[in-house]
């Protein structure tokens, strides 16, 4: 099965670990991998500010750049839903509403495509550590994807899961939420971070970039000892 990896910005530039994960758990599984140089980003940023215009021109770049693909993964929830959003952008446009319908029907987030296409819910992947995960707001709320990564991970051996309290609420990121609201996001997060230690987790597990880097800073600057990783990693690791 071929699959072009949509890779995002935030992993490209902050988290390329993420990416040579995802690239190395979908091969184990059997697929294979393309990675067209000419992706950029999806959009979201400049359209959730209200750049709908201009937004449209990144988004018709991305739309071209993966319109013969048979499937386009992407290790982010938020970026996945960006595109299925594609759609209703270009609605009534005669050129771009069929392309950007061709290429949201092929999109997946990369733990649904594992466990709804691939039909595969044991990757092989073992990790020791007690852990938690972080439910982002985009990819369960709005993208639907709520079962596919708990099944995962329930079968990863050695590791020691303990749900995490609040798990509905938002870590405060939101993309530019974080930084024209800077002072409620603090809150926010703070609230996230009572909540992961809680758990007595060693790690804290995620599927999008942006809520991680979040988080993850926050601890940071705190002193917490807890580490950050996406979900690909962990699934990963053997």
């Amino acid at each position: 099965m071929k699959v072009t990896l949509f890779a995002t910005c935030l992993v490209d530039m902050f988290q390329s670990n993420v990416g040579k994960a995802t690239v190395e758990l979908l091969e184990r599984l059997g697929c294979e991998i393309d990675f067209p140089e000419s992706q950029t980003c999806c959009g979201q940023p400049s359209y959730n500010s209200g750049y709908v215009k201009d937004t449209k021109d990144v988004m018709k770049r991305t739309i071209d750049t993966f319109i013969d693909s048979e499937y386009v993964v992407c290790p982010s929830g938020s970026c996945t839903y960006m595109v299925k959003e594609y759609p209703h952008i270009f609605a009534g446009d005669p050129v771009w509403e069929p392309k950007a319908k061709k290429l949201a029907e092929k999109t997946y987030e990369l733990t649904q495509f594992i466990v709804d296409v691939l039909k595969v819910e044991e990757v092989g992947a073992r990790f020791e550590g007690r852990v938690t995960y972080h439910t982002s707001c985009h990819m369960t709320r709005l993208l639907g994807v709520k079962e596919a990564p708990m099944k995962l991970l329930k079968n990863v051996k050695g590791l020691t899961f303990n749900e995490l309290p609040g798990k509905e609420q938002c870590c405060g990121f939101g993309g530019t939420f974080s930084v024209k609201m800077g002072q409620i996001s603090e809150q926010m997060v703070d609230e996230k971070v009572r909540h992961i230690e809680d758990t007595g987790a060693e790690y804290l597990i995620g599927a999008d970039a942006g809520c991680l880097m979040n988080i993850g800073g926050r601890m940071e600057r705190q002193g917490k000892k807890i580490k950050v990783l996406h979900i690909a990693e962990v699934l990963n690791s053997r």
